[in-house]
């Protein structure tokens, strides 16, 4: 637990003290006019308060990524903590803040136009086409998580297949309801629920204080099958959203659209991700508890097929530490977060397609023509994964490799930024995390089986070369931009 509490320490200290850097680094300018006020459109331009805005991007990038990524992480064991902590400072609030406020800086604009705005039209155009499939298969696979849980408190006649179709419906209205309608009033509701959830754990955590590893012990690949699940890649991109997860950039411009100075970039897109971050590690101490000898004796596990099951993880965690009324609003923090990442998702998809089109949204015949088509692909998706036994498993692993390579365009879009900005060295704090992950990514989708299936030795050795060979070119390409 010592480990477990220098962490949280530190994710704390790096918003006042990175994140204050980040801020000078970029340059904010409180006289300058937000989206929201020159744009205002009383449906996605639209002024909210602060606090308000944190709770809504927060719930947004939260979902069960920082929960059941946590959890599935744990079992890697005390390394878990470590990428937590550094991936969440270092890479995750930096590449959230710079995002958001690039998206501030220009009207609000969406993850492809920015990325195009500093790699060019051919990444641009790429971009709108992954960052389109991403976001849809977000909104269909954050169906599953709540579905199963919900399906738990329910009587069995209203079955998981039941909350599906109902979560499902709800995506369709959220989408095309002016966001202060439906996301401004109940969204940080629900925040407060996640948030209520983190602290209560954090609050048993520190008063029995288990007997968890320390990074003292060593850093040992603790996952019950080490041999085929090496710490790097797999932890990395099992543990995302608490980290570093480039779906979040595809959020920031909403929150963009909704603020009235840019000063508010550094609690509402560096401290959401701190946050973000605080809640995974919560969760990857409480699982490590969990998988321990002691933990399943604790919860009285007799079933190993538990262990596997992020959602009954959460279920008896929560019930067992914070009885039943903590640990009902824990679970309801748990249930709002993925539906509400879900329906932003299919909303960013709307905006993003509607930015492309350039086609307004204040009129609702305008947001149905970009909707339906989009829902008409959920929708064959989702039959796809109710027909086959393991769809939303194949899903979810496509949909975390592809969030990680989305958020290494995102890293090299912002260090191209940054050093064409001819400020110092200060690029490079964005350059080397896109160095990591553009490595790290190679090489999981060279080894893993649903990638390449090539030797280990082998993908890391090509992905450390091919990450030199893209820093080289990227380090060329940048020099020729600022001398033209």
């Amino acid at each position: 637990m010592i480990t477990f509490c220098i962490s949280l320490v530190l994710l704390i200290v790096a918003y006042f003290t990175y994140g204050k850097l980040c801020e000078r680094i970029f340059g904010v300018d409180e006289n300058r006019k937000t989206p929201a006020i020159e744009k205002a459109d009383g449906v996605d331009y639209i002024v909210m308060p602060k606090w308000k805005i944190f709770l809504i991007q927060f719930l947004n990038i939260a979902g069960l990524g920082p929960i059941f990524g946590a959890i599935m992480g744990a079992k890697f064991g005390s390394a878990s903590f470590l990428w937590i902590v550094f991936g969440c400072i270092f890479a995750g609030a930096m590449h959230d803040y710079f995002a958001g406020m690039m998206s501030l800086r220009h009207n609000g604009e969406g993850l492809p136009s920015t990325v195009g705005r500093y790699l060019g039209n051919t990444a641009q155009t790429g971009m709108r086409i992954f960052t389109l499939i991403l976001l849809i298969i977000v909104g269909v696979v954050f169906v599953s998580g709540p579905a199963n849980l919900l399906a738990m408190l329910t009587p069995e006649s209203l079955d998981a297949i039941f909350w599906i179709l109902v979560i499902f419906a709800y995506y369709i209205v959220a989408t095309l309801f002016p966001i202060d309608k439906i996301i401004g009033k109940i969204y940080p509701v629900f925040g407060f629920a996640l948030l209520f959830m983190a602290i209560g754990i954090l609050g048993v955590l520190l008063f029995t204080f288990p007997d968890i590893p320390e990074i003292t012990d060593g850093i040992k690949n603790m996952h019950p099958k080490a041999e085929s699940n090496p710490i790097f890649p797999m932890m990395f991109v099992s543990i995302a959203c608490g980290a570093i997860s480039g779906f979040h950039a595809t959020q920031s411009p909403m929150m963009a659209r909704c603020m009235s100075n840019e000063k508010q970039g550094r609690p509402i897109f560096f401290g959401a991700m701190i946050t973000e971050g605080i809640v995974a590690l919560i969760w990857a101490a409480a699982a490590t508890f969990f998988f321990s000898p002691e933990g399943q004796e604790f919860f009285g596990i007799t079933d190993t097929n538990v262990n596997s099951d992020a959602a009954s993880i959460v279920h008896i965690i929560s019930y067992k530490w914070l009885g039943i009324i903590g640990g009902f609003l824990a679970i309801l923090g748990v249930i709002a977060a993925p539906i509400s990442t879900g329906d932003t998702a299919f909303r960013s998809a709307r905006l993003i397609t509607a930015d492309f089109l350039k086609m307004g949204q204040k009129s609702i015949k305008n947001r149905l023509l970009i909707s339906v088509p989009m829902f008409a692909v959920a929708i064959v998706i989702l039959i796809f994964s109710l027909a086959n036994e393991d769809g939303f498993e194949i899903i979810w692993r496509y949909f975390a490799w592809s969030n990680q390579v989305l958020a290494v365009i995102t890293l090299w879009a912002i260090t191209m930024s940054l050093k064409t900005k001819r400020n110092g060295w200060w690029w490079l704090i964005s350059f080397i995390p896109a160095m990591f992950m553009t490595c790290m990514t190679l090489t999981f989708i060279l080894y893993a089986k649903i990638g390449a299936g090539v030797e280990y030795n082998i993908a890391v050795i090509l992905s450390v070369i091919f990450t030199l060979l893209c820093s080289g070119w990227f380090v060329v390409k940048s020099n020729k931009k600022i001398e033209s």
